[in-house]
């Protein structure tokens, strides 16, 4: 059995490609919570309160997609044997190790998978220093997970375990599928549908307490959830959803279950509105959030347009 290409240790920061790059920037800034860190032309990079350099990347495109995926790993040699041992299976690079030519610069590589989305292993990151906040200030902490609409969900799961070495902790029935690669119940999670998008991206809040005042402070933007509040059963998390002003989705989110690796038992949940919200205060998703979280198809490989 064919070892996974690296350990991951921490999801990083996702990139977003969007024809409203500058209005999703303001909103993301001014309404949402984020720092920008560095901005050039089309391209924003804004930061939570923890020490990531970002963990949002905004750029201007046709349409909306998402542009990358990044993991932290340990070390350049874990980079170096990354390449390697995708070499071996077949991967094509589309960024060869080296240091990256990017905000926060660090040593990296790029590649697909399989449904041409593009995956960032990087480490040597510029940190910044963890943001200072007063204690009722309702501010992002870090990206917690982002949810990936697949038109193959064992695909997608076969790959992300056997070749990035990630655990399923739990299924939505044979709907999604929860992915971790530390101790956080999901960093990734798959979702079946008729074609490849991006379903979401979750900010993790510092309590919740954040999470409420959060959700506050967009009301007081005029801005009301899509779907929420409320408490998965899957991943214990809470959560509310909003759309930017590009559609995209984005969850608030706290309090995510955190697997102890030899004690855990992956389950399999049920679909059903008593599960998907432990607390019953949101209700079952409307077709309008169905409709959000579905996307527009995204068939990825952008670099090679």
């Amino acid at each position: 059995m064919n070892q996974p290409v690296a350990r991951l240790r921490t999801l990083r920061s996702v990139a977003l490609r969007t024809p409203d790059a500058a209005d999703a920037a303001e909103f993301y800034r001014h309404v949402w919570g984020l720092d920008p860190v560095e901005q050039d032309g089309g391209v924003t990079w804004l930061r939570g309160t923890g020490q990531e350099h970002h963990i949002l990347e905004l750029r201007e495109a046709e349409q909306n997609a998402l542009g990358k995926i990044a993991f932290a790993v340990g070390a350049p040699r874990d980079v170096d044997e990354a390449a390697r041992r995708l070499a071996a299976l077949g991967i094509p690079l589309v960024t060869e190790p080296g240091p990256l030519d990017q905000a926060g610069g660090g040593y990296g590589l790029r590649f697909p998978d399989p449904e041409g989305r593009l995956i960032e292993l990087s480490c040597e990151v510029e940190a910044v220093v963890p943001r200072d906040i007063d204690g009722r200030e309702a501010v992002p902490r870090k990206l917690a997970h982002v949810v990936l609409n697949t038109v193959d969900l064992d695909a997608a799961c076969k790959f992300y375990t056997t070749v990035l070495g990630m655990r399923i902790s739990d299924w939505s029935e044979h709907q999604m599928a929860f992915l971790r690669c530390n101790a956080d119940h999901h960093v990734i999670a798959f979702n079946q549908a008729s074609w490849t998008s991006v379903n979401h991206m979750a900010y993790e809040m510092p309590s919740i307490d954040h999470f409420m005042r959060g959700i506050g402070r967009l009301r007081h933007h005029g801005v009301t959830p899509l779907w929420g509040p409320g408490r998965h059963g899957p991943g214990n998390n809470t959560f509310s959803y909003f759309a930017d002003p590009a559609g995209l989705v984005c969850e608030y989110t706290s309090e995510v279950e955190q697997v102890q690796e030899d004690a855990w038992l992956c389950r399999v949940w049920r679909r059903v509105p008593e599960l998907a919200d432990l607390w019953g205060t949101a209700g079952p998703p409307s077709k309008d959030v169905r409709s959000h979280m579905a996307g527009i198809p995204d068939s990825g490989h952008w670099w090679e347009k």
